[in-house]
C-alpha cells in the first residue's frame, strides 16, 4: 500500500515537473520571439530615420544615394541577408554622421539627435535578445529537454551578426 502511494506520488511529482519545464521554455520561446519584435521595430525605424536623412538637404547626393540604398535594403531584407544589410546600413550612417557634423540646419539636427537615442534603444534591445536567445538554449541543453522533446517542433533560437557590430 505505501509503496503503491510513494509510486503514485512519484510519478505525479514527475509529471508536473515536466509540465512545470514546458511551460518555462514556452515562456522562453516567447520572449525570444517579443525582444526580436521589439529589436525588428527598432531597426525598421532606424532604416526610416536614415531614409529622411538621405532625403535632406544636409546629405551631398552620392552620401544620400549611399544612404537610400543601405535604407531600402535593411528594410526589405529577408532573414538570411539581414545581418549584411543591417550592417551595411550602420555603416552608411557612420559615414554620413561624420560628414553632418557640423553646418545642419534644425530640422537635420532633429534627426541626428532622434538617430542617437534610437541608436541607444537598438542596443539595449539588442543586449535583450541576445540574452533571451542564450538563455533559451541553455535550457535546451539540459537533458530533461532534450530526452522528453519539450521543446516540441519549436526552432532553436539564433542571434545575428549584426548584433555584435558596434552602431
Amino acid at each position: 500500500m505505501k509503496s503503491g502511494l510513494v509510486f503514485g506520488l512519484t510519478i505525479l511529482f514527475s509529471l508536473w515537473y515536466l509540465t512545470f519545464s514546458a511551460t518555462r521554455l514556452d515562456r522562453l520561446h516567447h520572449r525570444v520571439e517579443t525582444s526580436w519584435a521589439n529589436l525588428d521595430s527598432l531597426l525598421q525605424r532606424r532604416a526610416a530615420i536614415a531614409l529622411e536623412l538621405a532625403r535632406s538637404q544636409a546629405a551631398d547626393p552620392a552620401s544620400a544615394l549611399l544612404l537610400t540604398a543601405a535604407a531600402y535594403q535593411a528594410r526589405e531584407a529577408r532573414i538570411e541577408e539581414r545581418s549584411q544589410a543591417e550592417s551595411g546600413l550602420s555603416g552608411a550612417l557612420g559615414l554620413l554622421q561624420n560628414d553632418l557634423s557640423s553646418g545642419v540646419d534644425s530640422a537635420e539636427q532633429s534627426l541626428l539627435r532622434e538617430l542617437e537615442n534610437l541608436t541607444e534603444k537598438v542596443r539595449i534591445a539588442i543586449a535583450i535578445h541576445v540574452d533571451a536567445v542564450n538563455s533559451t538554449r541553455e535550457v535546451r541543453k539540459k537533458w530533461i529537454f532534450k530526452v522528453f522533446r519539450l521543446a516540441g517542433t519549436a526552432p532553436l533560437p539564433v542571434t545575428y551578426e549584426f548584433e555584435h557590430d558596434v552602431l
